[in-house]
């Protein structure tokens, strides 16, 4: 006890920690918006129970894996090297990257989940007929224990991706464990307000699924080297966000005008 007020007598862990905080929130959007998209896919009886769950499930594994840093720290070291060297860009530096560690793999297949899980969902909602492909899971048909495991495939990806920014802007473990868990009940907080919102709102899955797409890209473009700054991701999100609150705005004047105009007629008449 006496070691952690110690700690936290010092300016700069408060300063990181708000950072981290902030951060962990921004990250676990990605994650919440996928979990949101899959769960409205079952029956609503069970939506509540599949967002707690697949959100309990994000907390435990980041805590494991805030519980063996060593080992996540290894998944940095390369596995992979093809000894193929990508053109330099202005930086001095190669474009992009031939070795491969376990987290640059683990990225990249997570960005290809993404890419053709977010394909398939917009296909559903541009062409909602039935389909007879076995590998179609955006069928509404689609199980519970589906729904949990496509949701816990990609926990792990944006788990290890959160940890390990975490590592990078922290060296104590309190103030990566307080920063997660404030991240994880922001997302349990957000989930239902975000989901019911999403519902009843169908051009927003399209907006959020055209997000999973970007945010694929850039797992799959991490992967391999690529950094793209996050400020650069977020504000395009903030931006196309702000641009469908304005049709919604617009959209829900409009109802309200029309639903009013026949009671102004009846009231002259």
């Amino acid at each position: 006890m006496e070691a952690l007020i110690t700690l936290f007598s010092e300016p700069a862990v408060w300063a990181a920690l708000a950072t981290l905080m902030v951060m962990e929130v921004v990250l676990g959007i990605d994650n919440l918006i996928f979990i949101s998209i899959l769960s409205n896919k079952l029956p609503e009886s069970q939506r509540q129970k599949a967002r707690r769950l697949g959100i309990g499930l994000a907390l435990v594994m980041r805590l494991a894996l805030l519980s063996t840093i060593a080992w996540l720290v290894g998944l940095t070291a390369t596995v992979v090297d093809f000894g193929i060297t990508g053109p330099i860009g202005a930086n001095g530096e190669p474009n992009f990257e031939t070795n491969f560690s376990w987290r640059d793999l683990i990225l990249i297949a997570g960005g290809l989940f993404l890419l053709w899980k977010a394909t398939k969902e917009i296909h559903h909602n541009v062409d909602p007929r039935p389909s007879d492909d076995i590998f179609d899971t955006a069928k509404v048909t689609i199980g519970f224990g589906a729904i949990i495991g496509q949701i816990l495939l990609l926990d792990l990806v944006f788990s290890i991706d959160s940890i390990l920014t975490a590592v990078g802007m922290t060296e104590h473990l309190v103030v990566m464990v307080i920063a997660v868990i404030t991240a994880v009940i922001v997302m349990l907080l957000a989930a239902d307000p975000l989901a019911g919102f999403i519902h009843r709102n169908p051009t927003v899955v399209m907006l959020a699924l055209g997000f999973l797409l970007m945010i694929g890209a850039v797992l799959i473009a991490d992967g391999f080297g690529v950094h793209v700054p996050k400020g650069y991701i977020y504000t395009a999100m903030a931006f196309s966000a702000g641009v469908e609150a304005l049709n919604i705005w617009s959209r829900r004047r409009r109802e309200r005008a029309l639903a009013q105009t026949p009671a102004a007629e009846g009231d002259g008449l």
